[in-house]
């Protein structure tokens, strides 16, 4: 597909985080020349403190990384999430086997019969982001360029031209924006935002606990917001817990005794009892959304396309979605003749991807909406609506389908299956 004599590779990435590493090896997988160009040291975000969080990574995508030949190293590091417990509650109560009261939202992967995959994995964020460097390592086809920075992008009917930081001019049919939330190739061509900050920060963290998970995931409303206990691997979880912005700087600050008894009237005794196991971390929350995913020979992948609320775990996956159906668009379109910035190409991966990131974001929204505050009757129709789909079978396996990305039209890679040729 590449003329050496007037591109460089047949896509330029800037960005070479989780989803573009991702993307990287999604599109060497299916022929297409790659160069990736990322702002950070490997060393640092390599480094065990650098990212606290963890992830709770749909089924569909986990079975991408398989596919893409990462799932014996993912594979001995990840957890699997055998049940999922949806619970409101007020301080003072934490979770519970079985909930708090009746009135829950179960799901269990035992009721997915024709189904042989857990709800979802839990894997540590520096897991996944050793396993990508050692996938992309092992395919010298891929070039990274870093620590460097894209400092400017010219346009034109056949391709993009990007200038680095330290004058190097590169180009290619196509350039993708996978360089996150505060993404220069956005900004660059034009593309508008829409969003607000959440008035809240989230504080994550990894636990011991004495006792054993049974590998349960928990989602526990509170009037401030969420506090999610996520099961990793051993007697261990990550709790993701919303607080406003200053009380969650006060709690990072505090003492660890201090900490953990706070955490203690949230997480409740059903795990007995708990200390931490690393440093604290925060995130202020906030919603983004692009005005639209494509532009002449750009287009847009991961958070530089949407960030949305951590409420269900969706940010990540959804950028791996991206990331499978750009690649096979891309795919498709070089096998058809055309180059991977055309528009046609462009268009038909914007179709795919469009509607399912703003029905995402704004469906996580509405339940922060809904979840987070603690007006009697609103708390009493929200407890009754999880009680009544927790009731109804069809309903929680179609939830449980939903949010493991299994349902809808799926790209290759989301179903397993290879793009090579």
């Amino acid at each position: 597909m590449s003329n050496v004599n007037r591109f460089d590779a047949d896509v330029i990435l800037s960005g070479g985080g989780l989803v573009g590493q991702t993307l990287a090896l999604a599109l060497d997988q299916a022929g297409i020349s790659v160069i990736v160009v990322d702002a950070s040291k490997p060393a640092d975000t390599l480094a065990p403190a650098f990212d606290g969080r963890a992830f709770a990574i749909a089924f569909a995508s986990y079975r991408m990384w398989r596919a893409l030949g990462l799932g014996d190293e993912l594979d001995r590091v990840a957890q699997p999430i055998e049940q999922i417990m949806v619970t409101d509650g007020k301080l003072g109560q934490g979770p519970r086997r079985g909930g708090p009261s009746l009135l829950h939202l179960h799901f269990d992967r035992a009721e997915m019969r024709d189904h042989d995959e857990p709800l979802g994995l839990m894997l540590e964020a520096r897991h996944v982001r050793m396993a990508l460097d050692n996938g992309v390592k092992a395919r010298p086809s891929i070039k990274m360029i870093q620590p460097m920075s894209v400092s400017a992008i010219q346009r034109d009917a056949a391709g993009a031209t990007v200038t680095l930081a330290n004058g190097q001019r590169l180009r290619a049919p196509l350039l993708v924006g996978a360089d996150g939330r505060r993404s220069f190739v956005r900004g660059a061509v034009g593309i508008r935002t829409i969003g607000w900050d959440y008035p809240v920060t989230a504080i994550v963290a990894t636990i011991q606990h004495e006792k054993a998970h049974d590998a349960v995931a928990h989602e526990f409303f509170l009037p401030n917001g969420p506090f999610a206990i996520l099961p990793l691997k051993g007697n261990r979880s990550n709790i993701v817990w919303a607080e406003p912005r200053k009380a969650a700087e006060a709690l990072l600050k505090m003492p660890e005794a201090d900490f953990l008894a706070e955490l203690g009237r949230r997480f409740g005794d059903f795990l007995g009892e708990l200390s931490l196991e690393g440093p604290r971390f925060g995130y202020p929350l906030s919603l983004q959304l692009a005005e639209r995913m494509i532009d002449q020979r750009v287009c847009l992948a991961g958070d530089s396309a949407h960030g949305i609320h951590p409420l269900a775990g969706q940010g990540l996956n959804l950028g791996l979605k991206d990331c499978a159906a750009l690649a096979e668009c891309i795919a498709d379109g070089v096998g058809l003749g055309l180059d991977p910035g055309d528009v046609s190409i462009l268009e038909r991966y914007q179709r795919w991807r469009r509607f399912d990131n703003v029905s995402m974001a704004l469906g996580m929204e509405f339940f922060d909406k809904l979840f987070s505050n603690d007006i009697a009757p609103v708390r009493a129709a929200r407890t009754l609506g999880l009680a009544a789909v927790n009731a109804v079978g069809p309903a929680r396996r179609f939830f449980m389908k939903y949010a493991g990305g299994g349902a809808g039209d799926l790209p290759k890679l989301l179903r397993g299956e290879s793009l090579a040729a």
